[in-house]
């Protein structure tokens, strides 16, 4: 079970939501996260010691969002590890007390094909480890929609995040100010 300050900190922030006693979600996000606070050596008698968190976001793979035609397999593979190497980063847009590379894997097949992208941190204060886990699931969409292959015809949640993404860069202009998840375009 996690301690109070943890569960308020989350509760508190506008983009979760508590699921059970360890785990907190986004789910208003195309991508939804889930945190779960792994390791509880804090207690709220210690507010300086750090938390231990996860978060895993699940994406869907691009076959799983075309519409009309089956990607073929070399272009999903190659999708993929672009992917996984655009991803390698998504630890550094915490400011965690110390944050480890993410695991990137592939899950399922077909149109329940996921991309599962796991990045664990260590944060003292929970305020700021929900920032960080919100911008992990944030850099997690926005990498995802940067590497949409143009020339198809896309469902959801491709489709809408496309059109948001057209609108952030037609209110930002040709210098834009990002896309979805504050990503550069």
């Amino acid at each position: 079970m996690t301690d109070e300050s943890v569960e308020r900190a989350f509760r508190e922030h506008p983009d979760f939501e508590q699921t059970d006693d360890d785990q907190f979600e986004t789910p208003q996000k195309p991508f939804p996260g889930v945190v779960t606070v792994t390791e509880e050596d804090a207690t709220d008698t210690d507010p300086d010691e750090a938390r231990h968190y996860e978060v895993e976001v699940r994406a869907p793979m691009l076959d799983a969002v075309v519409e009309g035609e089956e990607v073929a397999e070399v272009v999903e593979d190659g999708w993929f590890e672009t992917l996984e190497l655009r991803l390698e980063d998504a630890h550094t847009v915490t400011n965690a007390d110390s944050a480890s590379p993410p695991e990137v894997e592939r899950e399922g097949s077909g149109e329940d094909a996921e991309v599962v992208v796991t990045v664990e941190f260590d944060r003292a204060d929970p305020e700021y480890a929900a920032e960080d886990a919100l911008a992990v699931v944030e850099y997690v969409e926005g990498t995802w929609v940067q590497g949409i292959i143009p020339g198809y015809d896309y469902g959801e949640p491709a489709a809408s995040l496309r059109e948001r993404a057209r609108q952030n860069y037609d209110e930002g202009g040709a210098g834009g100010r990002g896309g979805p998840g504050g990503a550069p375009m």
